[in-house]
């Protein structure tokens, strides 16, 4: 081990070339190379943990930008996986990584997971969230999990050392309805930076020992003030006692669910074909901004529910939404209400249209 490079952790008293080797000797893995995985694989990956996992399988696009301060304008349209790995070799070259290009689901969850020490949960979904934690409590692994919403932010560390799991602070996963999203209510673009940086605190801290890891303490954050408040939560016995992964978790269907590419969007509508596409975006979002090549009809996701009757059931249904992840809950919610409807989401919706046309 390089001890000159690191010789700002090692000489640190309550630190030292033990907790450094601890480093070394780990392996975390890191879901999603977004808003919060980016700062926190750069810090890992720095201060020398010896195997990095990395699950991914978005493009760089240029809604990205604003927060994910890995990527630059230069790396639009390349696979995040593939700028993550090539930043992080030029960063420090004695780490190994070990990459997955791939989403995280119910049918790789177990076999990715086991394979490392701590779980760090940089993605930006209730069903992964979930996921993460069953699979965690089966295979016995700790994981740190960070969330961030307009100015604010929170962080915890669960199934540490036969702590609280996730489901002992939040149970049950909340409806479509209840879930916030950041493409409708928007981030502010330092945020993720200050939670990210402070998960890989956490996975430091669990990794090596050193300090009181989060756990069963909520850290809630607001940047308009600064202020920093911590909630104590217990462990329910009966949510450490998982022994297998749930049928579904809401994110499997994205993947079997028929889709779209962009490309073939456009050729049938370049075809002179009739397309019937439907923009769940909110009414502002799609005011301010649609696309001219898309004929697209807007009906906002809360409100997609009470007007699926002004959907032309005998023709498909293409699903358009900023990034697509709306339009998966859209693809999820209307099957619930109809499932003779044949419906596509489009992938990477607006923003892959503007990383194709600029």
């Amino acid at each position: 081990m390089d001890f000159n490079r690191y010789q700002r952790q090692t000489v640190l008293k309550d630190f030292g070339p033990e907790a450094q080797q601890k480093l070394k000797d780990s392996s975390i893995l890191v879901v999603g190379a977004g808003g919060l995985g980016i700062p926190a694989l750069l810090y890992l990956n720095a201060m020398g943990v010896g195997t990095i996992g990395i699950v991914e399988q978005d493009i760089v696009e240029i809604t990205n930008l604003q927060r994910q301060v890995l990527y630059t304008e230069s790396d639009l349209g390349r696979p995040k996986i593939e700028v993550v790995l090539e930043r992080l070799r030029l960063q420090n070259s004695t780490s190994k990584f070990k990459t997955f290009d791939t989403f995280l689901t119910r049918n790789n969850a177990l076999e990715i997971i086991s394979q490392f020490d701590i779980v760090l949960d940089g993605s930006d979904n209730f069903p992964t969230r979930y996921l993460i934690n069953d699979a965690c409590v089966i295979l016995k692994k700790p994981f740190v999990s960070g969330a961030i919403q307009g100015f604010e932010g929170q962080l915890s560390v669960f199934n540490y050392k036969g702590g609280p799991t996730y489901r002992c602070l939040f149970p049950n996963m909340p409806s479509l309805e209840e879930i916030p999203n950041c493409n409708d209510n928007g981030v502010l673009g330092v945020i993720p930076g200050i939670i990210g940086n402070l998960q890989a605190l956490e996975a430091v801290k669990a990794t090596t020992g050193v300090g009181e890891v989060l756990s069963g303490k909520l850290l809630l954050f607001n940047g308009l003030n600064q202020a920093y408040q911590t909630i104590n939560f217990n462990l329910q016995p009966k949510n450490a006692t998982i022994k297998k992964l749930l049928k579904s978790y809401g994110a499997e269907l994205c993947e079997t669910s028929p889709s779209i590419s962009v490309a073939e969007i456009e050729q049938k509508i370049s075809s002179g074909k009739s397309v019937q596409i439907i923009d769940v975006r909110t009414k502002t979002e799609f005011e301010n901004f649609s696309l001219s090549q898309v004929k697209a009809v807007n009906i906002p996701l809360n409100e997609l529910k009470g007007r699926i009757n002004e959907l032309d059931f005998q023709s498909p249904v293409y699903l358009l939404c900023q990034s697509g992840k709306r339009s998966e809950m859209a693809f999820r919610l209307l099957l619930e209400q109809n499932k003779q409807l044949k419906l596509f989401n489009i992938e990477g919706g607006v923003d892959r249209f503007l990383a194709l046309h600029g």
